[in-house]
């Protein structure tokens, strides 16, 4: 198990310089001002458009729900009429249906964060990756009626196992282009400055759940209001 920790670890890391990469690849300028797309076909880490300028962002939320922080960052999404991307974890999911509900209700779209959130998440047997899967799915769609179409692996732990094994269920593997790392409580003013970084077609990464997620909520609150006067649109995923 500590060679295949030591792999998935190495995976990880590999697949984080490819998408940094790839993130500065997209951002120089394309020909008649189009965004170049991504040489890697999966997961999903920008919204691709022919028009640079009018690619929307897509603001994502992981870890959730969590009864204290989730209500809260659904109230400021709903001030700045704001769609988000939630990748819900199973266990929580099933303890706190009725904020999945709620999630689902005022629009925002739901995705598969696994069952436990179980880390380095590639270094799983096949049949436990499944596990998280599905276990996820089906919690879902008994909170809210459907299933999740799309899934984010816990810390980007891809790997080609990962990857097949979500789309053998159907799911779109989605990564993410802006990470404030929140999770570290790094304050209010380093989260914003990150988020509000954002162009067109990326994918920001935030949470609302596995802690004290005060200072994101009052960031991204800060962030939308910045983004939002600069005249760029959002998008649930």
């Amino acid at each position: 198990m500590a060679g295949e920790v030591i792999r998935a670890r190495g995976a990880q890391l590999a697949w984080s310089a490819v998408r940094r990469a790839e993130v500065l690849r997209a951002r120089l300028p394309g020909r008649a001002g189009a965004t170049r797309r991504p040489r890697l076909c999966a997961p999903v880490f920008r919204i691709v458009t022919p028009d640079r300028a009018g690619a929307p962002l897509a603001l994502t939320v992981d870890d959730g729900p969590d009864p204290r922080w989730t209500p809260m960052l659904l109230d400021v999404l709903a001030a700045h009429r704001v769609p988000a991307t939630f990748f819900v974890v199973g266990a929580r999911v099933t303890r706190h249906p009725e904020l999945v509900r709620r999630v689902a209700d005022a629009g925002h779209a739901i995705g598969n964060h696994t069952m436990t959130h179980p880390q380095p998440f590639a270094a799983l047997p096949r049949s436990e990756i499944r596990r998280e899967i599905s276990g996820t799915q089906e919690a879902v769609r008994a909170a809210a009626g459907r299933a999740p179409t799309l899934f984010r692996a816990p810390a980007g732990g891809w790997s080609w196992t990962v990857l097949t094994t979500a789309r053998e269920h159907g799911l779109t593997p989605v990564d993410w282009s802006i990470d404030p790392k929140d999770w570290r409580e790094p304050g209010v003013r380093h989260v914003t400055r990150v988020l509000t970084s954002a162009r067109p077609g990326d994918v920001m990464l935030c949470h609302d759940g596995g802690g004290d997620r005060s200072a994101t909520v009052a960031a991204v609150d800060a962030a939308l209001g910045a983004l939002l006067r600069r005249g760029y649109r959002f998008t649930a995923l």
